[in-house]
Parts: structure tokens; C-alpha cells; sequence
């Protein structure tokens, strides 16, 4: 079974990528950081390796998408309440993101969104109780 999730994600502009997380809160593993990629801890399973075009086009022949034409990545993310959903979302804003969305109470479940500076997706989710299956 799968335990850990690992994304790596291109970013146009490293130091800037890495202002971003940190102003979000997250922090980073020095040991998978350097000059051509940034290590984000997102939590105990979630890690999220920022790339740049270069170091991420070793690991693909295919081209790095024009987020400004097409949507890359769409990433969901739990959090803990509705108010840690605001709080990264208004961090987000704060350091430069946008968002083209308005959160949305679905009872069982709060969202709102969030896109990077890179126009990677992110959605946060709060789920009070689990719908039926």
C-alpha cells in the first residue's frame, strides 16, 4: 500500500516558488534543497519538490505546460477546520496567488482554492463528516 506522496512541480522562479510556501507556512527539508529545486514539507506523508523548467525536464521529455493557456495540476489538500481552509487561502492571496473561485459549503464539506504563482491548483478541503458511499 501506498504510504507517501511526492509531487514535483515546475516553478518559473525558484526563490520566489520558495517565498510563497514559506509565507503559507510550510517548511522545507534542507537536505532536497538547492540551487535547481526547493522541498516542501506539506505534512508527514506530503511532499511537494519545487523544480526548475531545467532540473524538472530531466525527468520528462515532454514540455513544461503554459499554465496560462491550460490547467497542469488541480492538487487537494485536507486541513483541519474551515477556518485553516481561510487562513491558507488568505496567506496564499497575501504572498501573490490568486484564486478564481469563492469558497463553497457543500455542509458536509467546506472548499476554497487557491493558484500559485506558477498556476498550479491547489483546493483545501474540510470535510465534517464522510458522505455515504
Amino acid at each position: 500500500m501506498n504510504k507517501q506522496i511526492f509531487l514535483n512541480l515546475p516553478v518559473a522562479n525558484l526563490p520566489k516558488s520558495t517565498a510563497f510556501f514559506k509565507a503559507l507556512g510550510y517548511s522545507f527539508n534542507p537536505q532536497f534543497t538547492g540551487d535547481s529545486t526547493t522541498c516542501v514539507i506539506i505534512s508527514e506523508t506530503i511532499t511537494v519538490m519545487l523544480l526548475t523548467h531545467a532540473k524538472f525536464r530531466e525527468f520528462t521529455p515532454k514540455a513544461v505546460c503554459d499554465t496560462s493557456k491550460a490547467v497542469e495540476v488541480l492538487i487537494s489538500l485536507s486541513c483541519e477546520s474551515r477556518e485553516e481552509v481561510d487562513a491558507i487561502v488568505a496567506k496564499a492571496l497575501a504572498a501573490g496567488g490568486t484564486s478564481y473561485e469563492k469558497p463553497e459549503d457543500f455542509g458536509f464539506m467546506y472548499m476554497h482554492s487557491f493558484v500559485d504563482l506558477d498556476g498550479h491548483g491547489w483546493n483545501l478541503l474540510h470535510m465534517s463528516w464522510q458522505p455515504a458511499s
